[in-house]
Protein backbone atom coordinates (compact mmCIF):
# COMPACT_ATOMS: atom_id res chain seq x y z
CA UNK A 1 0.00 0.00 0.00
CA UNK A 2 1.07 3.55 -0.61
CA UNK A 3 -0.53 6.91 -0.49
CA UNK A 4 0.26 9.14 -2.68
CA UNK A 5 -0.31 13.49 -1.88
CA UNK A 6 0.48 16.43 -3.76
CA UNK A 7 3.56 16.69 -0.93
CA UNK A 8 3.77 13.48 0.45
CA UNK A 9 4.08 9.66 0.01
CA UNK A 10 2.39 7.64 2.79
CA UNK A 11 3.98 3.88 2.79
CA UNK A 12 3.69 0.86 5.69
CA UNK A 13 6.37 1.37 8.34
CA UNK A 14 8.99 -1.19 8.73
CA UNK A 15 11.61 -2.54 10.95
CA UNK A 16 13.68 -1.25 8.40
CA UNK A 17 12.67 2.06 9.70
CA UNK A 18 13.90 1.45 13.27
CA UNK A 19 17.00 4.49 13.29
CA UNK A 20 14.25 6.88 11.75
CA UNK A 21 11.64 6.43 14.54
CA UNK A 22 13.97 6.49 17.20
CA UNK A 23 15.75 9.76 16.03
CA UNK A 24 11.97 11.30 15.43
CA UNK A 25 10.85 10.80 19.16
CA UNK A 26 14.84 11.58 20.15
CA UNK A 27 13.75 15.28 20.09
CA UNK A 28 11.91 16.16 23.22
CA UNK A 29 9.42 18.38 21.38
CA UNK A 30 8.14 15.24 19.86
CA UNK A 31 8.87 12.47 22.35
CA UNK A 32 6.66 14.94 25.14
CA UNK A 33 3.64 13.32 24.41
CA UNK A 34 4.25 10.28 22.56
CA UNK A 35 7.46 8.91 24.68
CA UNK A 36 11.30 8.24 23.45
CA UNK A 37 11.99 4.77 21.67
CA UNK A 38 15.22 3.00 22.14
CA UNK A 39 16.45 1.07 19.07
CA UNK A 40 15.15 -1.94 21.14
CA UNK A 41 11.70 -0.50 21.55
CA UNK A 42 11.76 0.65 18.11
CA UNK A 43 12.15 -2.72 16.49
CA UNK A 44 9.41 -4.15 19.01
CA UNK A 45 7.08 -1.25 17.72
CA UNK A 46 7.39 -1.43 14.66
CA UNK A 47 7.51 -5.84 14.23
CA UNK A 48 3.93 -5.10 16.12
CA UNK A 49 3.31 -2.84 13.00
CA UNK A 50 4.19 -5.18 10.31
CA UNK A 51 1.56 -7.64 12.23
CA UNK A 52 -0.97 -5.69 11.91
CA UNK A 53 -0.63 -4.60 8.23
CA UNK A 54 -0.52 -8.59 7.57
CA UNK A 55 -3.52 -9.29 10.01
CA UNK A 56 -5.55 -6.58 9.64
CA UNK A 57 -4.42 -4.81 6.13
CA UNK A 58 -3.82 -1.22 7.85
CA UNK A 59 -1.09 0.45 9.90
CA UNK A 60 1.34 3.05 10.41
CA UNK A 61 2.98 4.70 7.45
CA UNK A 62 6.15 6.17 7.21
CA UNK A 63 5.90 9.88 5.97
CA UNK A 64 7.96 11.11 3.41
CA UNK A 65 8.62 14.38 1.37
CA UNK A 66 7.35 13.35 -2.15
CA UNK A 67 10.12 16.11 -3.78
CA UNK A 68 13.07 14.08 -1.74
CA UNK A 69 12.13 11.16 0.08
CA UNK A 70 13.12 12.73 3.19
CA UNK A 71 11.48 11.14 6.72
CA UNK A 72 9.45 13.52 7.75
CA UNK A 73 7.38 11.37 10.55
CA UNK A 74 4.73 8.85 11.07
CA UNK A 75 0.92 8.38 10.55
CA UNK A 76 -1.67 6.00 9.80
CA UNK A 77 -3.83 3.86 11.37
CA UNK A 78 -3.37 1.58 14.88
CA UNK A 79 -5.96 -0.90 15.85
CA UNK A 80 -6.40 -0.32 19.93
CA UNK A 81 -7.40 -4.03 20.96
CA UNK A 82 -8.43 -2.18 24.73
CA UNK A 83 -10.88 -0.24 23.42
CA UNK A 84 -11.86 -1.91 20.24
CA UNK A 85 -10.76 1.23 17.89
CA UNK A 86 -9.21 2.00 15.05
CA UNK A 87 -7.30 5.26 15.64
CA UNK A 88 -5.72 7.59 13.50
CA UNK A 89 -2.74 9.37 14.85
CA UNK A 90 0.51 11.23 13.42
CA UNK A 91 3.64 12.42 14.72
CA UNK A 92 5.92 14.87 12.92
CA UNK A 93 9.61 15.86 13.58
CA UNK A 94 9.65 19.32 14.78
CA UNK A 95 10.96 20.86 11.56
CA UNK A 96 8.28 19.81 9.42
CA UNK A 97 5.54 21.76 12.16
CA UNK A 98 3.81 24.70 10.72
CA UNK A 99 4.07 23.27 6.75
CA UNK A 100 0.34 21.54 6.64
CA UNK A 101 2.01 17.95 6.28
CA UNK A 102 0.38 16.27 9.23
CA UNK A 103 -3.09 17.08 8.09
CA UNK A 104 -2.13 16.44 4.88
CA UNK A 105 -1.23 13.25 5.71
CA UNK A 106 -3.94 12.31 8.03
CA UNK A 107 -6.55 13.63 5.67
CA UNK A 108 -4.90 10.81 3.40
CA UNK A 109 -5.15 8.54 5.88
CA UNK A 110 -8.80 9.02 7.01
CA UNK A 111 -9.84 9.04 3.32
CA UNK A 112 -8.28 5.45 3.09
CA UNK A 113 -9.95 4.03 6.15
CA UNK A 114 -13.06 5.56 4.69
CA UNK A 115 -13.17 3.57 1.27
CA UNK A 116 -11.48 0.39 2.66
CA UNK A 117 -12.69 -0.46 6.26
CA UNK A 118 -15.81 -1.39 7.65
CA UNK A 119 -15.94 0.55 10.72
CA UNK A 120 -18.28 3.23 12.25
CA UNK A 121 -15.73 5.99 13.04
CA UNK A 122 -12.37 6.50 13.63
CA UNK A 123 -10.81 8.13 16.79
CA UNK A 124 -7.79 10.55 17.75
CA UNK A 125 -6.14 9.93 21.26
CA UNK A 126 -4.48 13.42 21.77
CA UNK A 127 -2.76 14.26 24.96
CA UNK A 128 -4.00 17.36 26.83
CA UNK A 129 -1.78 20.47 26.06
CA UNK A 130 -1.23 19.12 22.59
CA UNK A 131 -2.79 22.05 20.56
CA UNK A 132 -1.48 21.47 17.38
CA UNK A 133 -2.62 18.23 16.86
CA UNK A 134 -5.92 18.83 18.78
CA UNK A 135 -6.27 21.41 15.50
CA UNK A 136 -5.21 18.68 13.33
CA UNK A 137 -7.56 16.61 14.46
CA UNK A 138 -10.65 19.38 14.27
CA UNK A 139 -9.87 20.05 10.36
CA UNK A 140 -10.22 16.64 9.46
CA UNK A 141 -13.72 16.60 11.30
CA UNK A 142 -12.28 14.85 14.95
CA UNK A 143 -14.78 16.23 18.02
CA UNK A 144 -14.07 15.52 21.54
CA UNK A 145 -16.04 12.12 22.53
CA UNK A 146 -14.58 11.44 26.12
CA UNK A 147 -11.77 11.09 27.93
CA UNK A 148 -9.91 8.19 28.51
CA UNK A 149 -6.36 6.67 29.77
CA UNK A 150 -3.40 5.40 27.23
CA UNK A 151 -0.11 3.80 28.95
CA UNK A 152 -0.89 5.64 31.65
CA UNK A 153 -1.71 8.51 30.66
CA UNK A 154 -4.96 11.23 30.44
CA UNK A 155 -6.05 11.37 27.02
CA UNK A 156 -8.75 13.14 25.13
CA UNK A 157 -10.56 10.69 22.45
CA UNK A 158 -11.42 12.42 19.65
CA UNK A 159 -13.99 11.12 17.21
CA UNK A 160 -14.85 10.77 13.59
CA UNK A 161 -17.76 8.96 12.05
CA UNK A 162 -16.62 7.40 8.27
Amino acid sequence: MRIVTPRLTLRPLTVEDATALVDLHADERVSRYTGAYSHERALVRLAAVEEQWRTRGYGLCAVELKATGEFLGRCGLNYWEQFDEVEAGWALRAAAWGHGYATEAARACVEWAAAALDVPYLTAMIHPGNTASSRVAERLGFVPHREDVLFGAPVTVYVRPL
